[in-house]
This record gives structure tokens, C-alpha cells and sequence, in this order.
């Protein structure tokens, strides 16, 4: 991918220290890149969310919360690719962020060349994938703000647990689509626990309570005998 071909990209940097910020605008502006800055994580997300950037730069020592846990937040709902940028250079940090499901890994200093390099190889990857990473999800007067960790049903927010927001994410994600037991537990819970179809019963029956639903006809999550569940599809309203 060409200097030219990447003019059109967003680049959202989340990054504390203002002076790397500042360079890292200016270099990216000058290769053509449009730059969103955020210097805090819960910044950064809100702006993933309400911005959709092609690509995140991100620092892992933010003041708020720890690089790891952002990218760990962020993959439970995108593929947006995460480029680290860290002082962190041991092979152990560098794994850690990788397995967390960051897409590459810049230790600090770093030349603009290099980093250029680095950036066209993850848009080019990444091209097309924005459709499919939409962070709010509405269906039926169900609310799912994937990005933001949010819920709400008829314009009133629901807490939820982490494993029954999950459940209800990867449901809304294909509204009037069969995710069967096993697909759900393995996304949920890991492939560990694939079998373990008593977990995924008792998480739906907390789940529906907290939606408010009557058990015998759920408004939101429906049962597929034998088979999983689904959530129901706005437009047929089964």
C-alpha cells in the first residue's frame, strides 16, 4: 500500500505523554493520516466506538488502565488492528501484548520509517473489515453498546455481568442466528468448558431476568431445543 493509498485513514493514538503524542500526529499527518488522540484508555474506547479509527496506536502504560486490559476490551467486540508502542521491550511484555490480541509491537524509540512500514502492512490487512466491527447493536428496544460495556432495554441501562454481557454481545452480534451450545460455551467460557451445557443454563436464566423477560416467552433470547440459542430478529420479532 502506497503513501496514497492510506490518505483516507483514521489513526487513533492512545498515548499519555503529550510530546510523543504531538510527534506522532505531525508525522503521521505529513504521510497523509488523519490522527485522533486520547491519553487515557476510557477516552480512547469512547473514541473506538463513536469514531471507528482504521488503526490504533496505543501506549500500554496509560494512568488508567493498563494497555493489556485495553486490547483484551477491545477484541471481545473488533478486529481493529492495535499497533503497540512501548517502552516495555522484554520478550515476555511483548508476547503478553500479542497474545492479548495486538497486531504488532514498536518498542520505544522507534524511527517513523520503520513505523510507516508497520502501519501500511496493518491497513492493507485490515481493509474491509470496519462493516463487521460495529459497536453498537440494536435490535427489537435491545441497546448493546459493545465498545462501552453497556446495555439497556426501552432506554434503560441493565447491568450485567461480564460472562452475561458476553453471552448477550456474541447473541446480538447475528440477531435471528442459532449459536448452538457448544459455540457459545467455547466463546464464553474457552474451549476448555465446551461441554459444560449446565454453565450456559444458568447464565441465560440470570440473563433473562435481568432483561426482565418471562421465561415461557422471552422477548429477547430465544431457546432452539437441543440446539442453542438466538436472539430475537427485530424485523420478525421471533
Amino acid at each position: 500500500m502506497t503513501d496514497d493509498a492510506i490518505a483516507a485513514a483514521t489513526v487513533l493514538v492512545i498515548e499519555d505523554d503529550a510530546a510523543i503524542r504531538r510527534f506522532l500526529r505531525v508525522s503521521l499527518e505529513a504521510h497523509g493520516l488523519h490522527v485522533l488522540e486520547a491519553r487515557l484508555a476510557a477516552q480512547g474506547l469512547a473514541l473506538i466506538g463513536s469514531h471507528r479509527p482504521d488503526l490504533v496506536m496505543l501506549d500500554l502504560g496509560l494512568p488508567d488502565l493498563d494497555g493489556i486490559t485495553v486490547i483484551r476490551r477491545l477484541r471481545e467486540w473488533s478486529q481493529l488492528p492495535v499497533l503497540v508502542l512501548s517502552v516495555r521491550a522484554m520478550e515476555v511484555q511483548k508476547v503478553a501484548a500479542l497474545d492479548a490480541g495486538a497486531n504488532d509491537y514498536v518498542t520505544k524509540p522507534f524511527g517513523i520509517a520503520e513505523l510507516m512500514a508497520r502501519v501500511r502492512v496493518l491497513l492493507r490487512a485490515s481493509r474491509g473489515a470496519r462493516e463487521r466491527d460495529r459497536p453498537v447493536l440494536e435490535t427489537g428496544g435491545l441497546r448493546v453498546d459493545r465498545a462501552a460495556h453497556r446495555v439497556c432495554v426501552d432506554g434503560r441501562e441493565v447491568a450485567l455481568t461480564p460472562k452475561e454481557f458476553a453471552l448477550l454481545a456474541l447473541l446480538a452480534g447475528a440477531p435471528g442466528n442459532v449459536f448452538t451450545h457448544r459455540q457459545i460455551l467455547s466463546e464464553v467460557w474457552g474451549p476448555a468448558h465446551a461441554a459444560e451445557v449446565h454453565y450456559l443454563r444458568v447464565l441465560v436464566r440470570s440473563l433473562r431476568s435481568k432483561l426482565h423477560e418471562d421465561p415461557t416467552a422471552p422477548r429477547f433470547v430465544h431457546t432452539v431445543q437441543g440446539v442453542g440459542y438466538r436472539l430475537a430478529d427485530a424485523v420478525n420479532g421471533h
